[in-house]
C-alpha cells in the first residue's frame, strides 16, 4: 500500500480514537453541571465513570467487536459500529434522569470498545514496515485531539463562558423561561455531545469507504474457515500468545488505571481539590491535551527509527515525576497545577497506550490479532470500573484523600514502567508476517 494510501486511512480509523477520548472527556467537562441537574452523588458519578467510554462499556464493546473484526473482518465494524456510537451520544443528549444518561454512557462506551481493536489492527496491517509506529502515533494525536476539542468547547459553553450566552437563549427556547437554573447550564453539555454526534457522522461517512484490509483477506484466503470459538480457544492454548497478553494486559492496566481516572476525573480534581471554576478547571484540562498532540506529534517521526524504550521510558518518567511533584507542592497551589498539567500532558504525549497499540497489534497473528486486543482492553478497562468505584471512596467527597490516591498512581506507574522495560519486545523495521513467524512458527 502507498505511503499517501495508508496514512489517508489512517486518519479516517483515527477519527475513532477522537471519539474515544472524546466521549470521556466530554463526560468528564460537563460531571459537575449533571451532578447539580439531576442531583447526583460521588456515587451516582462513581457509576457513570464504571460503565462509559472509560471503562466497563468500553470493555464489553471490545471483548465483542475483537473476535467480530477477526470473524468478518475490520470494514465489517466500520460499516456498522459508528451508528451505536450515535444513538448512545443521542440518549446522553437528551437525558432527563440517571438512568437515560447512565444508558447514554454505556451504548456509547459498548460501541468505542467494539471500534477500538478493529482500528488499531487496521493501522497496522495498513501500514508500511517503516511508518507503523508513526501510524499509530497519528491515532494516538487523534486521541489528545479529541479531549483538547472537546475541552475547549466545555470551556466556551460552560456557564461563565464566551460562548455561554447563545448555549443559554438555546435552552430556554427549549426548556421555556421558567426552567430551572441547573436544567439551563447543563444545555452546555448537551451541545458538547452534539459535536461528537457530528463528527461520529463524519467518520462513519469516511470508513464506510474503506477497502478491507489486505492482510485479513489474505489470512481468509489461505486458510480453513474458522468460528470465533475456535480462534478464542487458540488464543488460550497458544503461549506465546497467553504470556503476550499478560505482558500488555499488565502494562497497558496499570499506566490505565491512572490515566483512566485522569480522563474522567481530572476536571472535577481541579474543581474540588484545587478550588478551581468549572471554566478555569476544562481550561487546564485542554491546555494538558494539547501538550499531548504536540509530543505525539513530535515522536511520531522518530518512533520508527529511535529505540523504542527511550519513549517508554521519557512518557512514565514525565507521569511519575508529575505525581511526586504535586504530592510535594500541592494541587491547591496553581504553580503545582500546571506544573503537573504539563507532565501529565506530556507523558499523555508519549504514553504506554501509544505502545500498547504498537504492540498489541503487532505480536499476534492475523488470524486472532484484533481478538486479542479485545481480550486485552476488555482486562483493562473492566478493571478500571472497579477501579473508578474504588476511586471515589479514596478521593472522597471534597478531595481530602488525594495524597492517599497520588501514592496509589505512583505505584501503578511504577509497575507499568519495570514491567514494560523487562518485556519490551524488538519488532521495529519488521512486517508483520516476520514478527509472526519469529514468534510463531510457520504454522499458526
Amino acid at each position: 500500500m502507498a505511503k499517501s494510501s495508508s496514512l489517508k486511512s489512517t486518519l479516517a480509523v483515527s477519527l475513532n480514537n477522537y471519539l474515544d477520548a472524546g466521549a470521556i472527556v466530554a463526560g468528564a467537562s460537563g460531571v459537575t453541571l449533571w451532578q447539580n441537574y439531576l442531583g447526583l452523588t460521588e456515587m451516582h458519578l462513581g457509576w457513570l465513570n464504571a460503565l462509559s467510554a472509560n471503562a466497563l462499556g468500553a470493555a464489553i464493546g471490545a471483548i465483542i467487536g475483537g473476535f467480530l473484526a477477526d470473524k468478518f473482518g475490520r470494514k465489517f465494524i466500520f460499516t456498522y459500529n459508528l451508528l451505536v456510537y450515535m444513538t448512545g451520544v443521542m440518549i446522553i443528549m437528551l437525558s432527563c434522569n440517571f438512568p437515560m444518561l447512565l444508558a447514554g454512557f454505556l451504548v456509547t462506551g459498548i460501541s468505542v470498545g467494539i471500534g477500538v481493536p478493529a482500528s488499531w489492527t487496521y493501522i497496522s496491517e495498513s501500514s508500511e514496515i517503516h511508518n507503523r509506529g508513526r501510524n499509530i502515533c497519528i491515532s494516538q494525536m487523534s486521541w489528545g485531539l479529541g479531549p483538547m476539542f472537546i475541552l475547549f468547547f466545555g470551556m466556551l459553553l460552560a456557564p461563565g463562558g464566551l460562548l455561554y450566552a447563545p448555549v443559554e437563549s438555546l435552552a430556554h427556547a427549549f426548556l421555556g423561561e421558567d426552567a430551572a437554573q441547573a436544567a439551563i447550564e447543563v444545555f452546555s453539555s448537551r451541545v458538547v455531545f452534539l459535536t461528537l454526534f457530528i463528527v461520529a457522522f463524519i467518520a462513519w461517512t469516511l470508513q464506510r469507504q474503506l477497502e478491507e484490509s489486505a492482510e485479513f483477506t489474505a489470512q481468509k484466503s489461505n486458510e480453513k474457515s474458522s468460528s470465533i470459538v475456535d480462534n478464542i480457544k487458540l488464543l488460550f492454548t497458544n503461549k506465546i500468545a497467553v504470556k503476550t497478553v499478560a505482558f500488555l494486559a499488565v502494562i497497558y492496566l496499570t499506566w490505565n488505571l491512572v490515566a483512566s481516572v485522569m480522563g474522567f476525573f481530572m476536571p472535577h480534581i481541579y474543581e474540588t481539590a484545587g478550588g478551581l471554576s468549572n471554566e478555569t478547571a476544562n481550561m487546564l484540562s485542554c491546555v494538558s491535551w494539547v501538550f499531548v498532540v504536540v509530543t505525539t506529534f513530535i515522536i511520531s517521526f522518530f518512533v520508527d527509527k529511535v529505540a523504542h524504550r527511550f519513549f517508554y521510558i521519557f512518557g512514565l518518567a514525565a507521569a511519575l515525576t508529575a505525581w511526586i511533584l504535586i504530592i510535594g507542592g500541592g494541587v491547591s497551589t496553581i504553580g503545582g497545577i500546571w506544573l503537573f498539567t504539563i507532565l501529565w500532558g506530556v507523558n499523555n504525549g508519549s504514553s504506554v497506550q501509544v505502545f500498547y497499540a504498537l504492540w498489541g497489534s503487532e505480536l499476534f497473528p492475523a488470524k486472532f490479532r484484533a481478538g486479542a486486543q479485545g481480550l486485552m482492553f476488555f482486562i483493562v478497562r473492566g478493571l478500571s470500573a472497579v477501579w473508578g468505584l474504588v476511586f471515589t471512596f479514596i478521593y472522597g467527597d471534597n478531595g481530602e484523600g488525594f495524597t492517599l490516591a497520588a501514592y496509589c498512581m505512583i505505584t501503578l506507574l511504577l509497575i507499568s514502567l519495570v514491567v514494560g522495560l523487562v518485556g519490551m519486545p524488538n519488532t521495529r523495521g519488521k512486517s508483520l508476517e516476520q514478527i509472526t513467524k519469529e514468534r510463531y512458527g510457520e504454522n499458526i
